[in-house]
């Protein structure tokens, strides 16, 4: 429904925090159980990380047909109330009885939107595009992306020129509202869903392999954005020092993770993850000598063949072994690669063109209400949480789109239950 209006009371609402994949299911299947529900999703768009991404594993198909039937379901169901550039400020009260303050930054935009562009042709101002992690930039009033849902501009305004409205003045359908101003709204609720996802880990944290150092040392999230149509690139995996084909590539597994210094977990997904963009590589360029270096291959259940079928491929190549250290050609910019290769028993130097580095998945549980408990990593724990506080998706533990889904699914059944008791009970 719109972003604007409430809800019909069917016992107290589903209250779902995150509007990634993980969060659009649960409330899209909860809606279609029948219960009530309230989306507040932080940023200006739905679709989390997935939105970002270029392929699905092991299919290797664009998400985009995926989240297109989730928008579709979203919008036709009168059940769900969208709330986007929303955050809970406060949250109290017991299971079937929550009550959240909830606060909605100003978009400046509104339902009037007609997607024409002519605000964006108009405007003088840019930004720091971080949908492609900082790769791009846009104007200060920009679509998300193609497929955004809401499907209307946002604007922000600390990148427009002092007094500027050059926008407003050239929307013809007075979409554009700049003295719109900060709300907040009070939203009961039966069971609150966390569902805010997770983000990369900070690869300049990691010395050694170069990011921040080395221009052609990017991490996997960067490398999704190279290779998506409606990447910074249109999709051409090029070396960020000369936006020339690489002659070679490589893939650091474990940057990061695995590590008392830095993540002392797996995160799960990067190892198929990198044998994914590896098919990338192959796709654009056929001759490319592409390695990757890593101390365990993990691909659990049914990605065990997906693994096998790229690992198979000529001209990529696996080499057991943590690699050393990270350095830079000053002339070439291409990096020195120095590494330990456990089955030859011996270190090695190779150059390399490009080299992408698996970082690993940080929960987003910052601000989260204190019902929800957290494990020794730092994931919200399935067990010990405050009744009617229910965790999915990646903020509970690293995994791959397919089991997020799954992950959604469940919280919707542990909401229902909820929403039931406070109907029966309210």
């Amino acid at each position: 429904m719109a972003e604007s209006g409430g809800v019909e009371k069917r016992g107290k609402p589903v209250l779902v925090m995150g509007g990634g994949i993980a969060g659009m299911t649960a409330a899209i299947e909860s809606a279609e159980a029948g219960c009530d529900v309230v989306l507040v999703e932080k940023g200006p768009y739905l679709g989390g990380r997935v939105a970002r991404m270029n392929q699905y594993f092991p299919k290797l198909c664009p998400p985009t047909c995926g989240l297109e039937i989730n928008f579709q379901r979203l919008k036709k169901n009168p059940g769900i109330e969208v709330l986007t550039l929303a955050e809970v400020e406060k949250l109290s009260g017991s299971p079937g009885a929550y009550e959240a303050t909830v606060k909605i930054a100003p978009r400046f935009v509104t339902d009037a939107c007609t997607l024409c562009g002519a605000c964006e042709q108009a405007c003088p101002a840019e930004r720091t595009n971080d949908f492609d992690y900082g790769l791009s930039k846009t104007k200060a009033i920009y679509l998300p992306f193609k497929m955004a849902y809401p499907a209307k501009y946002v604007i922000e305004r600390t990148a427009c020129p002092e007094g500027c409205k050059a926008c407003q003045d050239a929307c013809t359908y007075n979409a554009i509202e700049l003295s719109e101003k900060a709300r907040t709204i009070t939203v009961e609720a039966s069971a609150v869903v966390a569902a805010t996802g997770w983000r990369p880990y900070d690869a300049a944290k990691i010395d050694n392999l170069g990011f921040g150092r080395c221009a052609n040392v990017i991490t996997n999230v960067m490398m999704e954005r190279f290779a998506a149509p409606d990447g910074p690139t249109k999709g051409s995996i090029v070396r960020p020092s000369d936006s020339k084909a690489p002659a070679s590539a490589a893939f650091v597994q474990c940057a990061g993770s695995r590590d008392e210094n830095h993540l002392p977990y797996c995160s799960a997904v990067c190892c198929s993850a990198s044998l994914k963009q590896a098919t990338y590589l192959r796709a654009q360029y056929p001759e490319m000598p592409i390695t990757i270096y890593y101390i365990d291959i993990r691909t659990p259940g049914r990605l065990e063949d997906f693994y096998q079928k790229v690992a198979e491929e000529q001209k990529i190549r696996l080499v057991k072994g943590k690699v050393a250290k990270v350095e830079e050609d000053a002339a070439t910019k291409d990096l020195l690669v120095t590494f330990e290769d456990v089955l030859a028993g011996k270190k090695v130097a190779e150059k390399v063109g490009l080299l992408v580095l698996a970082t690993g998945i940080v929960p987003n549980t910052e601000g989260l209400p204190e019902g929800f408990k957290k494990d020794d990593f730092g994931f919200l724990a399935r067990k010990g949480a405050k009744g009617g506080f229910i965790a999915a998706g990646c903020v509970s533990r690293p995994e791959e789109v397919s089991a997020t889904v799954q992950d959604g699914t469940g919280a919707a059944l542990k909401a229902l239950q909820s929403v039931v008791r406070s109907a029966h009970h309210g």
